[in-house]
């Protein structure tokens, strides 16, 4: 797919069970190459339109396409596109790891060497091979997570929409499973996560889509929506100049709020702006003799966005 393009697409999507609106008009796109964190509470909405993307429910209005393919009228080419890793999915007990995923690479027409190469490929990339001959049943927790991921791709899907992949995981296997997504993304797929993990999600996530009650908040690159609901970031400045000059310079900027002389040297400021401004903030203090030793930015968390959005309703 061009990176111009959206593989992920869903416009004016609802999901209604009897008076209960599910999903309730939502829409958002995902790129080639971005991942995007769905996040939101319990009943929120997260799994249902998920299921929706991955054909195994239909809207009761609405419509999503995956790599351009309609989820609703072409679903057969939308799964060709589509891995998806649910939150909970059983193993066949009484095959290995090579036959299981090997069973999933021919539901998808793969044959001969082209299976087999499928099947060791995916095998490496997540870190199954010393587990070929292994029983499913025998596997631990992160390895079968590994072994979902690695079902969701074994047919090289364009998208992967991963439903809560790291829940039950323990530190290590979450930071592997981190850098997994990361590097699938940086291969070009698109990649939608939910998880309640919310510090992992800021740290792998190009943009976030924010739903409660059914009703997307937000969605959209997480420092712009920082900007729209003016949340600032902080700023810490070291300078070895008069500490006066520079906290002066900064109380009369436009898009600095609160500032703070921490000690001698050492200042805090709120600043609400993006990284160009910025770095024109601290070129103006230099160029008004201030001298920077250090200069850092600790913008709002992606719990704190979270919680300025939402106030924990539930359907």
């Amino acid at each position: 797919m061009k990176r111009s393009q959206p593989a992920i697409e869903v416009y004016n999507l609802h999901r209604f069970f009897g008076t209960t609106r599910a999903v309730d008009d939502v829409s958002f796109q995902v790129h080639p190459g971005e991942v995007f964190g769905f996040i939101g509470p319990n009943g929120a909405g997260k799994t249902t339109t998920m299921r929706i993307l991955a054909t195994l429910d239909q809207p009761s209005f609405g419509n999503a396409y995956i790599a351009g393919f309609s989820v609703v009228e072409e679903p057969e080419q939308a799964r060709l596109r589509l891995g998806f890793m649910p939150d909970y999915f059983n193993t066949y007990p009484y095959v290995n790891v090579w036959e299981y995923l090997d069973f999933f690479a021919r539901a998808y027409g793969l044959r001969g060497a082209r299976r087999h190469q499928a099947v060791q490929e995916v095998m490496e990339f997540t870190g199954l091979i010393s587990l070929a001959e292994k029983p499913t049943r025998a596997l631990s927790k992160g390895m079968k997570q590994r072994l979902c991921l690695a079902r969701a791709l074994i047919h090289d899907p364009d998208v992967l929409i991963l439903d809560e992949p790291a829940a039950g995981l323990d530190p290590r296997a979450r930071v592997e499973l981190r850098q997994m997504i990361r590097h699938l993304a940086n291969q070009g797929k698109a990649v939608l996560i939910s998880s309640h993990i919310l510090t992992e999600l800021g740290e792998i996530c190009d943009s976030v889509g924010i739903i409660e009650q059914g009703r997307l908040k937000a969605a959209g690159p997480l420092e712009l929506i920082r900007q729209r609901i003016n949340q600032y970031s902080v700023l810490q400045l070291e300078v070895l100049s008069d500490p006066q000059q520079a906290l002066g310079l900064l109380q009369q900027h436009e898009l600095v709020g609160e500032v703070h002389l921490r000690n001698q040297h050492v200042l805090w400021a709120q600043f609400r702006g993006d990284k160009v401004q910025r770095a024109q903030l601290l070129s103006y203090l230099v160029n008004q003799g201030v001298k920077v030793a250090e200069f850092s930015a600790q913008e709002g968390s992606l719990e704190e966005v979270f919680l300025s959005l939402t106030q924990g309703q539930v359907q």
